[in-house]
């Protein structure tokens, strides 16, 4: 048994320094990538009415008798084809008409009204033309990380839309830094801008930072239990004046301008500096509330501004969504009458970049086995 221990113990220590290692790697690499150019990154763009369609094909294939799936192929390729012909027809027919009129598409556009959700399906039918939507995803993180990529997402989206298009954004963001999610929810009002419907859809959660770039949508459509709200401003430090001060170490802060530091890790912080701080942060809160009121102008704000999380059902009624509904069933919903275009901004990874992603993914999931191997030791104890 002792034999057993140690040999396990041995092992242990065997993974702890393998891990310890990929880390250290993937950090070299990772810092030796920064200090490089940037690599242009591409977009890519996936229909995803093919999407579903090849998955309702390969149901069908499995379900149905060999012979009823070939006949459906060769009905679906008549249909398919009878559609394109239709389609060009339509587009001559349709060029035609803007040339009699002498007019374009740019010069048509109306400013939106509240009844946006319903303008573009209507401009796309009087075109004779399907509706096209532009789906793009946001995963926030404190920083904001996935601002990069959608600033991209949105100017290349902007490039070829058009009236009575549309943007979806699949957004899940708990919230984070100020600046970077004011920048994030300004990326969004572009879309506003230049007169393109923007729907936001939330399954998760938009909270914060995430509820500020939600807002901006002229529809929010949200899962059950989707969280959403918090509304509010947050910021927090710890002090270690006093163990410095224990331990005889001075700590010496020189400014220029009264309020260039108002509370600080190290110093003592003063009643003046952390008054000034908490106004700063109320300013903030200010700001944010007045950015929503824009933007959502039927909502309490004053009742929901509290940093209060609601989940989907109970944020439905408070205003601070429009409609109860996944992203899945939106999109499935949408692929019957429009075509969906699902727009993704890639950065090409060099192998340095790749190996210090893997040593993160490799320490990230070690922790994660030994939380759950602590977990159920803690249970089984019991």
């Amino acid at each position: 048994m002792e034999f057993l221990i140690e040999y396990g113990l041995f092992l242990a220590k065997i993974v702890t320094v393998i891990v310890a290692l990929m880390v250290l790697v993937g950090f070299i690499f990772a810092n030796r990538e920064q200090l490089k150019e940037r690599v242009q990154g591409h977009i890519s763009v996936t229909r995803l009415n093919d999407r579903y369609e090849q998955f309702k094909e390969t149901l069908l294939e499995a379900l149905m008798e060999k012979h009823e799936f070939n006949q459906r192929k060769k009905q679906l390729a008549k249909e398919k084809k009878a559609e394109e012909k239709a389609l060009v027809k339509r587009h001559k027919a349709a060029a035609k008409e803007k040339a009699s009129k002498g007019g374009s598409v740019a010069e048509t556009k109306e400013p939106q009204t509240d009844t946006a959700s319903e303008a573009p399906e209507k401009a796309a039918d009087s075109m004779g033309e399907r509706k096209r939507i532009f789906v793009t995803h946001f995963n926030g993180d404190i920083k904001a990380s996935g601002l990069s990529h959608l600033r991209e997402e949105i100017t290349a989206i902007l490039q070829v839309a058009e009236a009575g298009d549309e943007v979806l954004l699949c957004l899940e963001s708990p919230g984070g830094m100020v600046a970077n999610y004011g920048l994030a929810a300004s990326q969004l009002a572009r879309v506003r801008s230049a007169g393109i419907q923007l729907t936001i859809a939330v399954d998760k959660v938009a909270a914060s930072g995430g509820y500020m770039m939600a807002c901006v949508a002229d529809r929010i459509l949200a899962a059950p239990f989707a969280m959403l709200g918090s509304i509010g401003v947050l910021a927090q430090l710890p002090n270690f004046n006093r163990l410095l001060k224990r331990h005889d170490v001075d700590y010496e802060l020189f400014t220029a301008g009264e309020f260039k530091r108002t509370v600080t890790m190290f110093g003592e912080n003063t009643e003046e500096g952390r008054e000034k701080f908490q106004s700063d942060l109320e300013e903030i809160h200010v700001l944010f509330q007045h950015f929503i009121s824009e933007y959502r102008p039927k909502l309490d704000v004053a009742k929901v501004a509290t940093g209060e999380v609601w989940f989907g059902q109970k944020a439905l009624a408070m205003g601070l969504v429009d409609e109860l509904k996944t992203s899945d069933e939106y999109l499935t919903d949408c692929a019957k009458h429009a075509d969906l275009f699902q727009v993704e901004y890639k950065e090409k990874k060099n192998i340095a970049k790749k190996m210090g992603l893997a040593a993160e993914a490799g320490v990230e999931s070690a922790l994660t086995r030994l939380f759950s191997k602590l977990t159920a030791w803690r249970h089984h104890a019991q």
